[in-house]
């Protein structure tokens, strides 16, 4: 990998955890999409709650952590990473894939 293409990413990476540690706090409180239209048309009360709902980065926050603006952050910050490690895998593996069919 060049080095224009690692400064690239490193300044991508750096853009991404910005935006989800701390400007993401100040996104809209208004429900989503999803949830505007349920509470619309009247049948939001018949929601259910997800089966990882109790998971420790449940409703855009950390667990156990009370300063609303820091689970918040956290919980962006966390969610950048396991992007990143993701689809560092991904590539990865496509990576060696392409070698293989190559030879």
């Amino acid at each position: 990998m060049s080095k224009v293409s690692k400064r690239f990413y490193l300044y991508f990476l750096m853009a991404s955890i910005l935006i989800a540690g701390v400007l993401s706090f100040y996104a809209s409180s208004s429900p989503d999409g999803l949830e505007k239209v349920a509470e619309d048309k009247g049948f939001l009360e018949t929601a259910k709650d997800s089966a990882l709902s109790e998971s420790p980065l449940s409703d855009y926050g950390v667990a156990g952590i009370e300063d609303d603006r820091l689970s918040v952050g956290l919980s962006g910050v966390i969610g950048v990473f396991v992007t990143a490690l993701v689809a560092f895998g991904v590539f990865a593996l496509a990576k060696r894939m392409n070698r293989g069919a190559t030879n």
